[in-house]
């Protein structure tokens, strides 16, 4: 079956946390803790455990890890937390290891708040070390990563291994780091020794720009985006019917014609050479290979039009194998209906012209030529196996080794002196019967191969039905089927068994034949950059671990792909990255909240931003113990999601009044449809003094307007609180008596008082808590809207209390009074 017939578009302190001496408001931020760390300089040595001793081990310390190590072993009892006073210090290694130094600092500086220097200096307590080691066993891209109490070591031979490290890093840490505005953290990594080394070497990507243009910034995207999937080549898709975009030096209608439109008539557009390079450049300081595809001899209608349509100037018709002559532009997705000639000597000298100026533009090793979809109606066998010699041999005299789709198997690769080449599979018939026999015969013919059965791979395809992206021809495909390949096996290896034809056994493809493996997005229906990002995610993640991870492995099967894959939505998220909301993947909820000020006792607005990918907010409830006892609804607010765009984090509001002032430890909780959870703490500090004394005051002490703070401070003599005045005085010692008359507010917690302690009138809050009075205790004519409170005290005289609306309680902790009880007081 024809690709081209396929392709047819279709809190934990108490209620009243006591205030303690202080110069200005109490914070509990955990940045402030002071953590140290120290990192080890030890370097792990020995080979990584076989398939069979990995298997036996569960990655409990990867548990959100894509794709999953090959090894990854828990330390108990061990957590690193990033500190304000870490540091990122990088062993000596040249360019490319500053460059993922200072990649990583990139990503936790702006969600951390953190200045995290990169420095080559000594590692010391609190830093991350990244350091190149000897460790052949590793190879380019492995790793080592040990996480302990005391810091973190990241080790690899080369500075892509470092790179692809980092990237687990990344994902161990909480989602919230990947915010580029600062959260409160705290940035916690579980105690894990992590070994790491890819299984195949070839991880990719393919982009099509030829159906839809698409501006180099977009490309740039896609790049970041993989390769923190540990992606590590992308195949660029730059030449088709309908478009061709990349300036050729001394071709200009290559782009003047060839590049004016795209698929549907849609706007076209082109690359200049340097826009390119500095593409290819991007890519690379990722550790990503680009390569380059113009699709030859068919899917090359832009081309021919460019030579030998009506705009051509001059004329060349000897090129034009397509099946119009002249030469119309067609821009639907239809395929099958283009080719260059192969006897035209101007075919070859155009084509040598592109691929001798890509190929030097681009430093990989690799030059992709298509060779797909030329039906025998339109070049026959002969004529089609002909040009696809020629054209590897022309790849080859550039330095590059020729890829083809894998009807180029075709072709006579196994004749004495032929270019080496690598065919793509693409065909998503039976793998067992017809289908896998392009790929078996380029395996007969010594030449490896790129997994990319469609049905598995092909990104460009629904991923539900009714879905207004993606094409049909290959099925819809949700994770499931790029985890699945074969029943529940993700082993390429084993996809394309061995077969008889004719009497003749065609060879399996094994891994001993397979160069990697590729998840191809074709344009037809992707406009935008956000098109391409819903159908890429969260599906291109599952070809990345399958390319990545041990076949063999406790971890590595779809339930436990999709529970580690849950928490990237949020990363995504975060990084305001599209993707489509898969039933199959059990989203989570996240909330983070930052500490909040008040200087009213009021608190209210935005008090935390949530994640709930794919629920509408009408479909999120939160609510909010706010550490005092009291709990009230929030309201969640934000932008739902559409069909082919994913919601963006929501935003909870919702307001509070303190009843006095102090630091409350309040927790927010969110739930999803399905009972789906998650909470997370934050300090409220209430302040509303106006004047603060601390340490020592002497003589006496006259309360005016205003609010004033006795933080854990000492009088000397009497305390006196005018009309309107206010008191607030925490573990404070009054070697006097305390008088207020008509005051505001009076909250007197813990502490002492030498004399009697009388208020009188008080309009506002009135507080005495576990106050050792030296005297009376009288609280009369007290008029607000809470009752006050006489709690936890001991008194050394009466405790008086009458005209007070409401009557005085003591909420439960009763007080210890070594004289007569009277009035509204009695039972306290």
């Amino acid at each position: 079956m024809e690709k081209g017939s396929m392709r047819t578009p279709d809190p934990s302190t108490p209620p009243r946390a006591r205030r303690t001496a202080r110069s200005g408001p109490a914070r509990l931020g955990r940045a402030a803790l002071g953590i140290t760390l120290v990192v080890s300089s030890v370097v792990l040595a020995g080979q990584l455990p076989t398939p069979a001793a990995r298997a036996a081990v569960a990655p409990s310390g990867a548990a959100q890890v894509v794709p999953v190590p090959a090894s990854a072993v828990p330390v108990p009892g061990e957590t690193f937390t990033l500190a304000p006073e870490s540091r990122i210090v990088l062993a000596p290694g040249g360019a490319e290891t500053t460059g993922v130094a200072d990649a990583l600092a990139a990503v936790l500086r702006p969600s951390t708040g953190y200045p995290l220097p990169v420095t080559a200096a000594a590692p010391r307590a609190g830093d991350i070390e990244l350091r190149l080691v000897t460790a052949a066993e590793l190879g380019d891209e492995g790793y080592r990563l040990d996480v302990t109490a005391t810091g973190v070591r990241l080790a690899a031979a080369r500075p892509a291994g470092l790179f692809y490290g980092v990237q687990t890093l990344r994902q161990l840490l909480p989602p919230w780091v990947e915010s580029r505005s600062v959260r409160p953290g705290p940035w916690t990594v579980s105690g894990v020794r992590i070994e790491d080394v890819p299984r195949y070497g070839y991880r990719g990507v393919m982009l099509d720009i030829a159906r839809h243009f698409q501006p180099p910034a977009v490309v740039k995207r896609l790049i970041d985006q993989a390769a923190a999937y540990k992606v590590n080549t992308l195949h660029l898709h730059v030449g088709d019917d309908q478009g061709f975009r990349i300036a050729i030096d001394g071709r200009p209608e290559l782009t003047e014609i060839g590049a004016q439109f795209s698929i549907n008539n849609d706007p076209g557009g082109h690359w200049t050479q340097a826009e390119y390079v500095d593409v290819v450049n991007y890519a690379a300081e990722r550790f990503m290979t680009v390569i380059p595809e113009v699709d030859t001899p068919g899917h090359t209608n832009a081309i021919i039009m460019s030579y030998a349509g009506p705009e051509a100037d001059p004329v060349l018709p000897d090129v034009n194998c397509s099946n119009r002559t002249p030469p119309v532009w067609n821009l639907t997705g239809a395929v099958g209906y283009s080719a260059l000639c192969p006897e035209s000597p101007n075919t070859w000298a155009i084509l040598t012209d592109i691929v001798t100026q890509l190929s030097a533009l681009t430093p990989g090793p690799y030059y992709h030529f298509g060779g797909d979809e030329v039906p025998a109606s339109i070049l026959s066998h002969d004529r089609f196996v002909d040009f696809v010699d020629r054209k590897a041999d022309l790849v080859a005299a550039q330095g590059k080794t020729a890829i083809g789709w894998a009807e180029i198997s075709q072709a006579n690769f196994d004749r004495p002196g032929a270019a080496p080449a690598v065919a793509q599979f693409w065909n998503n018939g039976n793998p067992a019967g017809a289908g896998g026999d392009t790929a078996r015969r380029a395996v007969q013919k010594g030449m490896k191969v790129i997994m990319s059965p469609a049905n598995h791979t092909y990104l460009d395809m629904r991923q539900f039905p009714g879905s207004p992206l993606g094409l049909g021809w290959a099925g819809t495909l949700d994770v499931s089927h790029f985890y699945h390949w074969s029943g529940t096996s993700s082993d390429p290896g084993s996809y394309i068994p061995a077969r008889t034809v004719d009497g003749q056994t065609l060879p399996a493809v094994t891994d001993a034949h397979i160069l990697g493996v590729e998840s191809p997005i074709w344009s037809e229906t992707l406009l935008t950059g956000a098109d391409i990002e819903f159908q890429a995610f969260p599906r291109l993640p599952a070809t990345a671990e399958i390319g990545w991870s041990p076949n063999v492995h406790p971890e590595r099967n779809l339930a436990s792909f999709v529970d580690r894959l849950a928490g990237h939505g949020l990363r995504w998220q975060l990084q305001g990255q599209n993707f489509h909301p898969s039933p199959q993947v059990p989203w989570r909820v996240d909330v983070a909240a930052p500490d909040l000020d008040s200087d009213t006792r009021t608190v209210g607005g935005a008090i935390a931003s949530i994640s709930a990918p794919g629920v509408a907010p009408d479909q999120v409830t939160a609510t909010v113990d706010w550490g005092d006892g009291s709990t009230s609804p929030a309201t969640v607010s934000g932008t739902a999601g559409t069909v082919t765009r994913v919601n963006g984090l929501y935003t909870a509001t919702a307001s509070h009044r303190y009843a006095r002032d102090g630091v409350y430890r309040a927790t927010v909780t969110a739930t999803r449809p399905g009972g789906v959870t998650s909470s997370t703490g934050f300090t409220v500090t209430v302040d509303t003094c106006t004047s603060r004394i601390s340490g020592q005051h002497r003589g006496p002490l006259v309360v005016g307007a205003g609010v004033t703070c006795l933080a854990g401070a000492t009088v000397t003599g009497p305390v006196t609180v005018r009309p309107g005045g206010s008191l607030i005085a925490t573990a404070a010692s009054v070697q006097g008596p305390v008088q207020a008359t008509g005051a505001t507010t009076l909250e007197l917690l813990g502490g002492s008082v030498a004399g009697p302690v009388t208020a009188t009138g008080t309009s506002g809050q009135l507080v005495v808590e576990g106050v050792r009075v030296g005297g009376p205790l009288v609280v009369t004519g007290t008029d607000s809207g809470s009752a006050p409170v006489i709690a936890g005290n001991t008194v050394g005289g009466p405790l008086v209390c009458t005209g007070n609306t409401p009557a005085p309680v003591d909420n439960g902790v009763p007080n210890t009074v070594r004289g007569p009880v009277t009035g509204q007081c009695r039972g306290l």
